[in-house]
């Protein structure tokens, strides 16, 4: 299985990959639920973190709490 970090910097620096199709889902502890968005959202990756602009605040997402990443709803990758 690829690490979370591989992947994520493959759909960035890859230029066969399309960021446009991919969603990351991850747990928000704030809400207690699991949230949606987009990986074209994201601002920066600096491990063990990923930077996204949430509602114009930013906001840094922990690696670990990412779930799944889908391409075209198809889930290319997810956290056992």
């Amino acid at each position: 299985m690829i690490y979370i970090l591989d992947l994520l910097n493959k759909i960035k620096w890859d230029k066969r990959e399309n960021q446009e199709l991919y969603t990351i889902h991850y747990h928000d502890r704030v809400e207690n639920k699991n949230k949606e968005v987009k990986y074209t959202g994201i601002m920066a990756i600096e491990p063990p973190f990923m930077l996204l602009e949430i509602n114009k605040k930013l906001t840094y997402i922990p690696l670990h709490r990412i779930k799944e990443i889908r391409k075209k709803n198809i889930i290319v990758w997810q956290r056992s």
